[in-house]
């Protein structure tokens, strides 16, 4: 339908079972608001089209557990959650596309007959839409071009996966304008992972992106990173009487990206060191009978953030295993047990490019002062060095986590999640 027609047809609620089933009823009126006002910017941007006009959505996802274990082969809990990129998009026949995010002044204009990997174009947008179109090439798949103004309420650098989303939402866009919709978004994720690794110059794993496409709570092993293992979970927090929050520290991953590229680097250093390509292979043995050789050839830290990497896949078992008994005291165990060993042995909640800026350390001390004996977890969430941390509060301690947290890190910055069962889906 025409951009008349689609305001139309939203201002007179023919949306609301749909944005009610992504984003829960009482967020109706506010994403109403929030597509509309959506609508107007692309006017704005591209005027108003009589060509056909769709609208898409691919939500943020929280990392329940598997902290940095996914780029070597490892195990994760995943859940895709109530913020999204929405993209109000119209159909274009000459092969361009343009693609202009709320927030930033640059509109990103792609060609899709060029739309190989170079290096001058890392750590960009654009990088992130020709490494999508690539990897949608590469794969068999139609491109094309298109318009589209994209916003997002996924906190860039949260660790909730705004980079991710977006990958995830170009390959959403050209599933549906160009393949019928017919490609599976589990390939969808894959493609965005060599969209992030190849084009956009940064060594992630593939939960990020699988998570954000397949939507829900689920559990995935990547043993096989070609066929990973994906089994749902059926758990709702708010039955048992808790919140899922995040707390955004403020800080931004933009001048992090060595820092973590450095944790999957080092993992697969003392990998290769033992003969294999990823840790999923190496056992805790191999690295303590080889620890001289470790620490000569690959440091210290590296050997640290393996022994990390094998508790925590240990831990992602333990932790589907409590949740499926809807054993809560061992899977809030873990989730301090995984928060402990990221700050010990992964090293990844400060950089040590700027150790006077540790917002996370912060978060984590705030949350253990006001939870510590409450039957809660605390963790940090995502790539770390900045961004965000993860608690799960009882419902009578709710308020009073909010309101401590928020006198250091500000209003706004401590936001209590939905998860959603859709991932990346065409609206209307």
């Amino acid at each position: 339908m025409n951009i008349s027609s689609l305001k139309a047809y939203i201002t007179e609620g023919k949306l609301n079972d749909r944005l009610a089933s992504l984003y829960g009823k009482d967020a109706i009126g506010m994403q109403t608001d929030r597509y509309l006002k959506t609508i107007d910017n692309y006017v704005k941007q591209y005027g108003e089209t009589k060509r056909d006009v769709e609208i898409f959505s691919v939500s943020g996802r929280s990392e329940i557990s598997g902290n940095h274990t996914d780029h070597n082969n490892g195990k994760v809990i995943a859940a895709a959650i109530n913020l999204d990129v929405i993209a109000i998009v119209t159909k274009r026949d000459d092969g361009i596309i343009s693609v202009k995010s709320e927030g930033f002044d640059k509109v990103d204009v792609i060609n899709v007959n060029d739309v190989l990997p170079k290096e001058a174009n890392y750590f960009s947008s654009y990088a992130l839409i020709t490494g999508m179109c690539d990897g949608f090439n590469r794969n068999g798949y139609s491109i094309g071009g298109f318009d589209a103004f994209t916003t997002s309420n996924v906190f860039k650098g949260s660790g909730l996966s705004s980079s991710a989303a977006f990958e995830v939402m170009i390959g959403n866009i050209l599933n549906h304008l160009y393949n019928g919709g017919r490609v599976d978004n589990v390939e969808i994720a894959k493609i965005a992972q060599f969209a992030e690794n190849v084009h956009f110059g940064k060594k992630s794993g593939l939960m990020d992106q699988m998570a954000c496409a397949v939507g829900g709570f689920i559990n995935i092993d990547f043993a096989d990173t070609k066929n990973p293992i994906i089994k749902k979970i059926d758990f709702d927090l708010n039955k048992y009487g808790y919140y899922l929050y995040i707390v955004n520290t403020g800080g931004n991953h933009a001048d992090l990206n060595d820092d973590y590229s450095s944790v999957p680097t080092e993992m697969k250093t003392v990998a290769k060191l033992l003969g294999h390509e990823v840790l999923r292979d190496v056992k805790y043995s191999d690295i303590i009978d080889n620890s001289a050789m470790l620490r000569e050839k690959a440091g210290d830290r590296a050997i640290l953030r393996s022994i990390h990497y094998l508790n925590e896949n240990e831990r992602v078992s333990k932790q589907v295993e409590a949740l499926e008994k809807e054993d809560l005291d061992t899977f809030f165990e873990n989730v301090i047990a995984s928060g402990m060993s990221s700050f010990r042995f992964l090293q990844n909640v400060y950089t040590v490019k700027n150790v006077e800026e540790q917002g996370l350390s912060l978060a984590l001390a705030v949350s253990e002062q006001v939870l510590l004996g409450k039957k809660a977890a605390w963790r940090v969430h995502g790539g770390g060095f900045a961004g965000t941390i993860q608690a799960f509060v009882p419902a009578d301690m709710s308020e009073t986590y909010k309101t401590e947290i928020e006198k250091v890190f500000g209003k706004g910055n401590c936001v209590a999640l939905r998860v959603r069962n859709d991932g990346a889906v065409k609206v209307i």
